[in-house]
């Protein structure tokens, strides 16, 4: 589920390091949305990250 849908935006893995300089695994997750789009002419319920809503690649069906 964690995927655009638009950009293909998913998870992104890098490494934490704290202040004593250790280091661990973590991930970046997109912020993901459920949304109802028009796809094709069609309303139909999408995946879509918050960037491409804010930057209308993505029209809402009303």
């Amino acid at each position: 589920m964690a995927k655009c849908e638009i950009c293909g935006k998913g998870v992104s893995f890098g490494i934490k390091v704290s202040h004593s300089h250790r280091r661990s695994n973590r991930t970046w997750k997109p912020n993901i949305r459920k949304v109802r789009a028009v796809v094709n002419g069609t309303s139909k319920s999408v995946y879509v990250c918050t960037r491409c809503l804010r930057s209308g690649k993505v029209t809402r069906a009303v």
